[in-house]
């Protein structure tokens, strides 16, 4: 049985939801703290949804929190299995949310951060239809090497990363695009001179336009 998520939301700024945003939270945090960042997009996308959900596991290192899967050994192996374990939970609630507002994957947009960002890009390139695009910040390609399953080449794909990460450092951007580029996949990135592992205002200034852009909105919309 597929585990139900949920998580709090921002209603379209115009009443009308034409797009679908969904944030996806890092190891140990919750919907909650990526879901004001909707807040500050509602300019920019002034028909969109948003959504932040709660990730189905409590977490084992930060018992307030929640996380997509465990990382106890931060191995490999492990993060394939975390990934793959959590695509069907997510995508479940992705299918929901959409047709919640009679909305198809083309409306979709998913903005991950750390672990988050490694469920995005999986899931996101994973969906049966492709979706508007992708957004991840500060977080890593899980799998490369079975990159060649993935059918929608086109998504659009946004990475963000401070050079001065430390718990995933920057070398994790060059190594996705890197690797998106050998299976024919195209990644814009942006890096964040000065910051380590979180968003800042540029970052995130650029991540709107380029949602913005994915959903065909002209600039200023």
């Amino acid at each position: 049985m597929v585990a139900m998520i949920d998580g709090p939301r921002i209603a379209p700024k115009s009443g009308k939801a034409r797009q679908l945003v969904v944030f996806l939270h890092g190891y140990g945090a919750d919907g909650k703290d990526l879901i004001e960042l909707g807040r500050q997009w509602a300019t920019l996308l002034p028909d969109a949804a948003f959504v932040a959900p709660h990730a189905p596991e409590p977490c084992a290192m930060s018992p307030m929190g929640r996380q997509w899967f465990a990382l106890s050994q931060r191995e490999n192996d492990e993060r394939w299995q975390g990934v793959t374990k959590a695509r069907p939970v997510l995508d479940a609630f992705l299918d929901s949310e959409l047709a919640k507002h009679g909305l198809g994957d083309d409306k979709l947009a998913l903005v991950g951060f750390s672990q988050g960002t490694m469920v995005a890009l999986h899931v996101g390139l994973r969906r049966a239809r492709q979706i508007a695009g992708i957004v991840g910040f500060s977080g890593m390609l899980v799998g490369p090497e079975h990159l060649s399953e993935v059918v929608n080449k086109a998504t659009p794909m946004l990475l963000v990363h401070g050079d001065q990460d430390q718990v995933i450092p920057i070398d994790a951007l060059f190594m996705a695009t890197d690797e998106l580029g050998k299976a024919e996949l195209t990644a814009q990135y942006h890096i964040s001179l000065g910051v380590g592992h979180g968003i800042d205002p540029a970052g995130l200034k650029h991540a709107g336009q380029f949602i913005a852009q994915s959903f065909g909105l002209k600039q200023g919309r």
